[in-house]
C-alpha cells in the first residue's frame, strides 16, 4: 500500500500555499462563531435578569435565579458534548466533508433563532432561547471534531500543528469580535435612548429597547459562519480519508491535484494486487478491540485527561472576573448603571482581557508549536498554570487588600496566557494527528467530549464551590461553599494533575499522520504477506 499513497507523501511534503490558508479561514469560522456565542452569552445573562427577573422594591437590579442561570450558560454545553460525540463518529462514516455543512448551518440557524426567542413571560422566553442553544452547542460540537481533521489531513507535516491551531485560535478573534460588537451596540442604544442608574429609578433604568440589544448581539453572530457555507460545501474531501478509509485512491490524488494545482501521478495496479488488499484489512482493528487497547488506549487515555482537567481550570477561572473588575474599578456597582450601561462596561473589561492576555496565547501557540513541540507546550502551560494558581491561592488574603488588586489581575492574566499557551491549544490539536484515520474523527470528538465535561465541572461546580463558607455570605439561592481561596487551591491541584497526566501524550512535531497513528505499520504487514505471495506482483508509478 506505501506506493498508492504517493498523494499523502505529496501532502505532507507540500509547501504552504494559498488553499492552506483558505482552509484554516473556512474551518476558523465555526470557533469563532463558537466563542462570539460563549462570549456574549456572560454580557446577555446580566441584561436578562434585568429584563425578566426585575423586583420592585429590590435594592440590586433583577438577576436570573441559579437554577435558570445554570440552565441558559450550561443547555449550550450539554448540546456541545453530545454533537462532538455524534459528528466526530457521523465523520468517520460518512466523510468529513458531507457532515462538515450539516454543523454549520445548525449553528447558523440556531444562533439566529436564539435571538427571536419568543414568549410573553419570562419562563417561555428563556425556555426557547435554552431550546435553540442547545441545538447551536449541538452544531459547535461537531466542529471541533471535523475542523481539527480536516485541517490536520490537509496540512503538510513540517507545518501542521500551526495549522490546527490557527484554526483553534479562531476562538480568539470570535471572543474579541463579541465584546467589540457589544460595545459597539450598547454604546449607540445608550446614546439613544438615555436612562438613569437603577438606584435613581429602579424602573426606568431599563429602557424597553434593551430587549433588541441581547437579540441582535446573539444573533449577528452568525453571519461569518454563514458567509463561508458556500466555500465549506466546496472543499473536496479530504485526501486521506478518500485513500484510507474510503479506498479510492485515484479520486483522492485526483482532488489533491486539483487543489494544489500540482501533478501528483496515478497509480496502475496489477489486478493480482487489488485481491491482496483483504489481507491489510484484516488490520483494520475498531475502536472497541484490544488492538486500538494496545496501540492507542493510552494516548486516548491521556487526550480525554488532559482535556477534562484543563477544561475544569479554563472555564471556572471566568467565576473571578466579576469580582477582579469590581475590585479594581473597571465595572462599578451594578445599582450605579442602567441596564445598557452594564453591558458596555462588563463588555470594555472583558474585551481588555482577552486582547492582552487570552489573544496572544494562542497566537504564541500557532508561532511556537512545529518549533518546540506539542508536549513542551503543554507541559509548560499546565506546570505555569499550577504555579500561578498556587500564587493566587495561598496569599490570597494579601491579594484582597486595596492596593493589591493590579498583582492579583497581573497573575490572573497571566494564568489565561499560559492556558492558551499551552494546554487548551495543544489538546485541540493532539487528537487530530496521533489516531489512525479511520477513527480521527471520532476519538478527538470522544476527547473533545470530555473536556465539555469538565467546563460543565468548572462553570458550575464551581459556582457553588466558591461560594464563602458562610452561608450568610453566600450568593442568593447558593448554599454555603469551601470559599475562593480553597477552591483555588483545587484549582492548583487539578493543573498538577494535568501536568502529570501529559506524560501519556506523545509527541507528534515533524511526523507524518499515518507514522504517528502507526497506520504504517500496517501497510508494511500488508506488503510483507504481499511479498510472500509473489516477489512479481509490484505496485508500479506511471
Amino acid at each position: 500500500m506505501a506506493g498508492d499513497m504517493k498523494v499523502l507523501n505529496a501532502l505532507d511534503s507540500a509547501k504552504t500555499q494559498w488553499y492552506h490558508f483558505t482552509a484554516i479561514i473556512i474551518a476558523g469560522m465555526g470557533f469563532f462563531t463558537d466563542a462570539y456565542d460563549l462570549f456574549c452569552i456572560s454580557l446577555v445573562t446580566k441584561l436578562l435578569g434585568r429584563i425578566y427577573y426585575h423586583v420592585d422594591g429590590s435594592s440590586k437590579p433583577g438577576s436570573l435565579p441559579p437554577n435558570v442561570s445554570a440552565a441558559v450558560n450550561g443547555v449550550a454545553f450539554c448540546g456541545t458534548l453530545a454533537g462532538q460525540l455524534f459528528f466526530g463518529w457521523l465523520g468517520d462514516k460518512m466523510g468529513r466533508k458531507k457532515v462538515y455543512g450539516m454543523t454549520l448551518m445548525l449553528m447558523c440557524i440556531c444562533s439566529i433563532a436564539s435571538g427571536l426567542s419568543f414568549g410573553r413571560e419570562p419562563t417561555t422566553v428563556l425556555a426557547t432561547l435554552c431550546f435553540f442553544r442547545f441545538w447551536l452547542g449541538f452544531g459547535i460540537g461537531g466542529d471541533y471534531p471535523l475542523s481539527a481533521t480536516i485541517m490536520s489531513e490537509y496540512a503538510n507535516k513540517k507545518t501542521r500543528g500551526a495549522f490546527i491551531a490557527a484554526v483553534f485560535a479562531m476562538q480568539g478573534f470570535g471572543i474579541l469580535a463579541g465584546g467589540i460588537f457589544a460595545i459597539v451596540v450598547s454604546a449607540a442604544f445608550e446614546a439613544s435612548f438615555k436612562a438613569p442608574a437603577y438606584e435613581v429609578d429602579a424602573l426606568g433604568s431599563t429602557v424597553p429597547q434593551a430587549d433588541y440589544v441581547w437579540r441582535i448581539i446573539l444573533m449577528v453572530g452568525a453571519l461569518p459562519a454563514l458567509l463561508t457555507y458556500y466555500w465549506r460545501m466546496k472543499m473536496p474531501e479530504t485526501a486521506r480519508y478518500t485513500a484510507l478509509v474510503a479506498k479510492n485512491v485515484q479520486q483522492a490524488t485526483a482532488d489533491m491535484e486539483k487543489v494544489m494545482q500540482v501533478e501528483i501521478g496515478t497509480e496502475k495496479k496489477d489486478p493480482t494486487v487489488s485481491a491482496n488488499t483483504n489481507v491489510k484489512s484484516s488490520n483494520e482493528f475498531g475502536l472497541f478491540t484490544k488492538q486500538f487497547l494496545s496501540r492507542h488506549g493510552l494516548h486516548l487515555l491521556g487526550t480525554t485527561s488532559t482535556w477534562f482537567l484543563l477544561d475544569i481550570a479554563y472555564y471556572s477561572q471566568n467565576l473571578f472576573q466579576k469580582d477582579i473588575f469590581s475590585a479594581i474599578g473597571w465595572i462599578p456597582a451594578a445599582k450605579t448603571m442602567n441596564a445598557i450601561e452594564e453591558v458596555y462596561k462588563i463588555a470594555r473589561a472583558q474585551t481588555l482581557i482577552a486582547l492582552c492576555s487570552t489573544v496572544p496565547g494562542y497566537w504564541f501557540t500557532v508561532f511556537l508549536i512545529d518549533r518546540i513541540g506539542r508536549f513542551t507546550i503543554q507541559m509548560l502551560g499546565f506546570s505555569m498554570m499550577t504555579v500561578f494558581m498556587f500564587a493566587l491561592a495561598i496569599p490570597y488574603n494579601h491579594w484582597t487588600h486595596p492596593g493589591n488588586h493590579i498583582g492579583f489581575v497581573v497573575l490572573y492574566s497571566l494564568t489565561f496566557f499560559f492556558a492558551n499557551f499551552g494546554p487548551n491549544a495543544t489538546t485541540f490539536v493532539v487528537p487530530a494527528e496521533i489516531f489512525p484515520a479511520r477513527l480521527r474523527s471520532t476519538c478527538h470528538g470522544i476527547s473533545a467530549a470530555s473536556g465539555k465535561l469538565g467546563a460543565m465541572v468548572g462553570a458550575f461546580g464551581f459556582l457553588y464551590l466558591a461560594q464563602p463558607q458562610d452561608k450568610t455570605k453566600a450568593d442568593a439561592g447558593y448554599p454555603a461553599g469551601i470559599g475562593v481561596r480553597n477552591s483555588l487551591i483545587v484549582l492548583g491541584v487539578v493543573n498538577l494533575l494535568g501536568t502529570i497526566l501529559t506524560t501519556l501524550v506523545p509527541e507528534s512535531k515533524g511526523k507524518s499522520l499515518e507514522e504517528i497513528s502507526k497506520e504504517n505499520d500496517d501497510s508494511s504487514e500488508a506488503g510483507a504477506e504481499e511479498e510472500n505471495h509473489s516477489s512479481d506482483n509490484r505496485t508500479f508509478l506511471v
